[in-house]
């Protein structure tokens, strides 16, 4: 899905291969990494070649990068992917290390939440955190979800399995019904 979307403090866009080594900041920290389904990245290269392989023409994956206004740098990326079979929404993100802590994160995935809902209307949408990544949970709870059951999830090359919760958070009518 193509994007252009400005909040408060950020600019929410589709990220072109140029963004490689900016991305690599937070692809390529395993402190970012330690939690997330992909392995680390070890070259900007890499970054690329994923950038590469995002269809910006699929309406049911609405991916972006996080620039901030202030500065013009690239922070994070993240989205709302469309999962048919279950008519949900499932949320997700990365966020360079030293930018925790600053609700940048839930900023952009409520403004991401609003405008995918004006275009297709949304029911549910879906969370998947290890157990251990609070910060995962309060970025949720921001967004108004809320626990809905236990999970597990492991990395794509199958070497971590995390114990895992689900948080949900389901919309009346398919359009917002309270503010967040």
């Amino acid at each position: 899905m193509k994007v252009r979307i400005e909040t408060e403090r950020l600019l929410l866009r589709n990220l072109v291969p140029e963004d490689c080594e900016a991305a690599f900041k937070w692809c390529g920290d395993p402190k970012v990494n330690t939690f997330m389904i992909y392995t680390l990245y070890h070259n900007a290269e890499d970054v690329r070649t994923w950038i590469e392989s995002q269809n910006q023409d699929d309406l049911d994956n609405c991916d972006v990068g996080f620039v901030l206004k202030s500065s013009g740098e690239l922070i994070g990326s993240g989205g709302l992917y469309y999962k048919p079979d279950r008519d949900v929404w499932t949320i997700g993100y990365n966020l360079r290390a030293d930018m925790w802590g600053h609700g940048y994160t839930a900023e952009a995935i409520q403004a991401l939440i609003e405008y995918v809902n004006s275009i297709r209307p949304i029911k549910v949408i879906e969370g998947e955190f290890a157990v251990e990544n609070h910060n995962s949970q309060r970025v949720m709870e921001k967004l108004g979800m809320v626990y809905d059951r236990d999970a597990e999830y492991e990395k794509m090359d199958g070497s971590v399995r995390f114990p895992a919760k689900v948080f949900r958070r389901e919309f009346h009518t398919g359009k917002e019904k309270d503010g967040i």
